[in-house]
């Protein structure tokens, strides 16, 4: 990976996305959500990340992210790692995911592909975070963000899309996840 697509400075914020392999669409389920949340609220709690906007898409998730007291990258990396075990979980256990086989098999068969993780992979391996080093280029990624679930036709209005940060932003609704609001 080029050293364009890495966390250089932890006093900074990032732009991150986090997509399924394959573009599986996981996230129309909320339980699975849920578990994004879950995982969120403790990196908060427990290893200092500063959340400043999300959109969980049904197959990525984008974040505004930055830290004044932790290491960006082990925070991505224990986060990652912490969905994909507890989702493959909570679709291995499920009695009404109709999808179950299919999405094991495809997760199954790149994780055998990749050394790294041996026998399951949920993720990508990328992450390409961009550092939001100046205010036009934070302005961008933030309505990229909230604008992502009306690009796709999910939603006539930012703010409609309960799985973001836009109804925080636009003071409408908060979300289940704590933000810090960018002025």
């Amino acid at each position: 990976m080029g050293r364009k697509y890495r966390f250089h400075d932890n006093s900074k914020l990032y732009f991150v996305t986090f997509t399924v392999v394959d573009w599986i669409d996981v996230f129309t389920r909320q339980e699975y959500s849920d578990i994004i949340y879950d995982s969120l609220i403790f990196c908060q709690k427990e290893k200092g990340l500063d959340l400043y906007a999300y959109c969980i898409m049904t197959n990525h998730i984008h974040l505004i992210i930055g830290t004044e007291n932790g290491v960006l990258i082990d925070i991505v990396r224990d986060f990652k790692s912490f969905t994909s075990r507890h989702i493959r979980k909570a679709i291995e256990n499920s009695n009404t995911e109709s999808r179950k086989s299919w999405m094991l098999e495809i997760m199954k068969k790149l994780g055998s592909q990749n050394e790294k993780n041996k026998d399951f992979q949920f993720w990508q391996q990328h992450n390409h975070p961009i550092e939001l080093d100046n205010n036009k280029l934070l302005d961008q990624r933030l309505n990229y963000i909230h604008q992502n679930p009306v690009k796709a036709g999910y939603v006539e209005n930012e703010e409609d899309w309960v799985n973001s940060s836009a109804g925080d932003y636009h003071q409408i609704r908060k979300g289940q996840v704590d933000v810090i609001i960018i002025e």
